[in-house]
């Protein structure tokens, strides 16, 4: 038995298994990531990009290979797997077309004579550690940027995901990197905190839980190394005024059924307004209820299966305790193994446990508020502060919920829009870093400054 395998969430069979690493491999990849550092570091910006963008390149040629896995993993339809892969594809070809700007200095005007820059240097090899939902567009965002500063990677990949993680590295090696520029490891937690321990390795990225983030904060600050720590979220869609009620319904059902229900920073809590209310959640129940978790393999597919049996028990205990505590179920509820129905809870007060935890599938809670003070009051009452989105026709109004709002990213009136050039990440529980953008660069970088007199 190993740790690392594929199945199929959609059948439940077992389709491959792959080896845990022994201590032996893991100190070969510490060594290789480690060596490989000061050879890229020293390649010109230029000629990493020309690298950066074959690797690029690479995934758009293997986008069906690529996609075809993902669904044999965690069940994604083949059509979202299809763009996500393609979205990987335009976030690494991002930074090696921005990635003069990503290492240009940084001139300061200072106070007496002579001259300063601030100079971006790579800290040398990291730590990736990645989750299941995304196997290859998470890589992308933090494997790219750290790559076009010239540090290397050690990649940690989810156990489930061990065929993406293996036809990643593929593509990374195939691109040209140095060896050891970027090196696959099947490690355990326990090989993972001597990864991150090893004074060769100067920093560790993790997406995924609270319980795994705050798991390799603390080793990783036991050893005082930089970490990046992107987590969960329960991200309040906010409707206060709309002259498109079925176009607002529709963009919740789109920011609520996105990769099957379990994206971080997917709108999970619809706020609505009173006068609102009645027929948004008509509309919405309606429009969820419509939609059956079908073969993931099937072109037309809109919602699949959860990413495993566990998950899909994890959330019908979920729904189960809240109705249990008095929430009413407007629809779903149900699965079949790991097929669950879209779902939609309302009456849910601050004393049930769901109110404050996140709902990691096809379930929404609908809210209703008297007005916009009360939906920004019911937004922030999370310990969460990844995303939201704000749906208002009056742009003053817009501007000042915005603003109040506590979390990373702020959408108003569209759900979807995340971008290569865009910032990604969050506040509170939801993590202390960013990715995306040119701000993903900043995170493993030793800003050096250069003072000449």
């Amino acid at each position: 038995m190993t740790d690392y395998a594929v199945v199929n969430p959609a059948t439940g069979e077992t389709v491959a298994r792959y080896d845990t690493f022994t201590d032996t491999q893991i100190e070969d990849a510490i060594a290789r990531a480690a060596s490989a550092a000061g050879t890229w570091a020293a390649t010109a910006p230029a000629d990493r990009a020309a690298v950066i963008r074959r690797i690029a390149r690479l995934h758009r040629e293997r986008t069906d290979e690529l996609a075809a896995i993902i669904v044999r993993e965690m069940g994604k339809p083949i059509a979202a797997a299809v763009g996500e892969v393609e979205f990987a594809a335009d976030i690494i070809e991002f930074y090696a077309t921005n990635i003069e700007q990503i290492t240009a200095d940084q001139q300061l005007a200072i106070l007496a004579a002579g001259s300063a820059v601030v100079r971006r240097a790579p800290l040398g090899a990291l730590l990736g550690i990645m989750p299941w939902n995304f196997p290859a567009y998470q890589v992308a965002r933090f494997a790219a940027p750290n790559l076009a500063i010239g540090n290397t990677i050690i990649l940690k990949h989810a156990p489930q995901c061990p065929e993406s993680a293996a036809a990643i590295e593929a593509i990374y090696r195939d691109a040209g990197l140095p060896d050891g520029a970027y090196v696959n490891v099947y490690a355990t937690n326990e090989q993972a905190a001597t990864i991150i321990a090893d004074p060769r390795v100067h920093g560790v990225s993790v997406t995924g839980s609270e319980r795994a983030g705050a798991a390799v904060a603390e080793v990783a600050g036991r050893n005082l190394k930089k970490v990046a720590l992107e987590l969960g979220g329960s991200d309040p869609f906010i409707l206060l005024s709309t002259d498109d009620l079925d176009a607002v319904v529709q963009n919740a059902v789109d920011a609520r059924l996105d990769n099957n229900g379990q994206s971080c920073n997917g709108a999970k809590r619809f706020i609505i307004v009173d006068d609102l209310y009645e027929e948004f959640t008509e509309r919405f129940v309606a429009a969820l209820g419509a939609v059956s978790a079908q073969d993931p393999t099937s072109e037309d597919t809109v919602l699949g299966p959860l990413s495993s049996l566990a998950a899909a028990e994890r959330l019908q205990q979920q729904i189960d305790t809240a109705v249990a505590q008095g929430a009413t179920l407007l629809t779903g509820g149900t699965r079949e193994g790991t097929f669950f129905a879209p779902t939609v809870l309302a009456d849910v007060t601050a004393e049930m446990d769901v109110y404050r935890e996140e709902l990691f599938g096809p379930a929404a809670v609908v809210y209703r508020v008297a007005d916009e003070d009360a939906a920004v009051a019911l937004a922030n009452d999370t310990p969460f502060g990844l995303g939201s989105y704000v749906f208002t026709t009056d742009a003053e109004q817009a501007e000042r919920v915005a603003d109040r709002i506590e979390a990373g990213m702020v959408y108003v009136n569209l759900v979807g829009a995340d971008s290569p050039e865009l910032p990604f990440g969050g506040v509170k529980r939801s993590g202390t870093s960013r990715e995306l953008g040119l701000l993903a660069a900043e995170e493993f970088v030793n800003k050096k400054l250069i003072r000449i007199g």
